[in-house]
């Protein structure tokens, strides 16, 4: 019998290998795709050959040109590090909490972001995403810092639950304050409605580069954290068992969806469902370790949120759609779909 139970395993680990290979080729080659029509296409149609000379022999004086390396590609490289850093903070708020319902909002970072964002316009008189960006990194960061210290209360510390509780609570309560702010205030309200729909539109290297070094650092850990997920997935008794801090180890674990959840946030602004729905098709793709959950979960998120924008850019030209709103589009029945499958969900 054990020659069989072996002999099944073995096979179950070469029929694992084939699909994370398969899932190898299919995620580079999407990746490759939506990078190429995030630069090819707009809401202003430009020929492939003019798209080609204007990577290759720029010309400044060329108005297609200046849409193509001053625009779109600063866009797609946004999208693109946006898309990965909310994959990869998904995945590990889901790790973290054991909770497969679980994304960067479930720790406040969305609605934080959101109420320092309506008292910068309100109190401070910010305009423009490079001003608001500040407000809403800090205001996330807050937000799961108050998250975190009333989840840690008690003997058990910072469990799951307690996490999902504490951030939904905080979550009400923050929505509520933006609430009545903007209730009083009509140009907040302006101002707010098209940064907290989620957007590419206008945000350029300058927004970026102020936050790329955290992202980077914070997707590096992130990328290392998988062997401390897969073991809290055992449950916190198990893990600190295996020699895991299960305090510390949660708190570094949030720091860094903090980290890339709220950067993120204060580039494009609160996108909701990539960090919900991406781990979920990444599991479908490559099992439920971790460690190739996170790898996969950074180019999933990034060609994701890439492939929704271009679809924002063509669907209502000459204008476009926000790119968060085609997002919750494809996102909710897709998310819907997977949780109704219960190996989707399982941790």
């Amino acid at each position: 019998m054990s020659a069989e139970v072996a002999l099944a395993d073995g096979a179950a680990r070469v029929l694992l290998a084939r699909r994370r290979l398969a899932a190898t080729g299919i995620v580079i080659g999407a990746l490759v795709l939506v990078t190429g029509l995030g630069i090819a296409v707009g809401s202003a149609d430009i020929r492939p050959e003019t798209v080609w000379a204007a990577l290759t022999h720029y010309d400044p004086a060329s108005a297609e040109h200046i849409a193509i390396v001053d625009k779109r590609v600063p866009r797609t490289v946004v999208g693109l590090l946006v898309g990965a850093a909310l994959g990869v903070a998904g995945a590990i708020a889901q790790g973290v909490t054991r909770n497969p319902l679980a994304d960067p909002g479930i720790l406040g970072i969305n609605q934080g972001a959101a109420l320092a964002v309506v008292v910068a316009i309100t109190v401070f008189g910010a305009v423009g995403s490079a001003q608001y960006m500040w407000f809403a990194w800090i205001g996330g960061a807050l937000a799961a810092a108050v998250v975190w210290a009333v989840s840690s209360g008690g003997r058990d510390g910072a469990t799951p639950a307690k996490l999902a509780l504490a951030g939904a609570a905080l979550s009400a309560a923050l929505a509520g304050l933006v609430s009545a702010v903007l209730l009083v205030r009509q140009d907040a309200l302006d101002a707010l409605r098209f940064w907290q729909v989620g957007a590419l539109a206008g945000r350029g290297l300058d927004v970026l580069i102020p936050v790329l070094p955290v992202l980077v650092v914070a997707l590096l850990a992130g990328l290392a954290s998988g062997r401390v997920l897969n073991l809290f997935a055992l449950g916190d008794d198990t893990a600190a068992g295996l020699g895991v801090r299960v305090r510390r180890a949660r708190l570094v674990a949030g720091l860094i969806v903090v980290a890339l959840a709220g950067g993120a946030t204060a580039v494009a602004g609160p996108i909701a469902f990539v960090g919900l729905v991406v781990p979920h098709v990444v599991r479908l793709l490559v099992g439920v370790d971790y460690r190739w959950i996170l790898a996969y979960s950074a180019p999933v998120g990034a060609a994701f949120l890439v492939a929704a924008d271009v679809v924002a850019r063509v669907v209502a030209r000459p204008g476009e759609v926000q790119v968060g709103v085609i997002v919750a589009v494809v996102g909710a029945p897709v998310f819907i779909a997977l949780v109704r499958r219960m190996k989707a969900v399982g941790l």
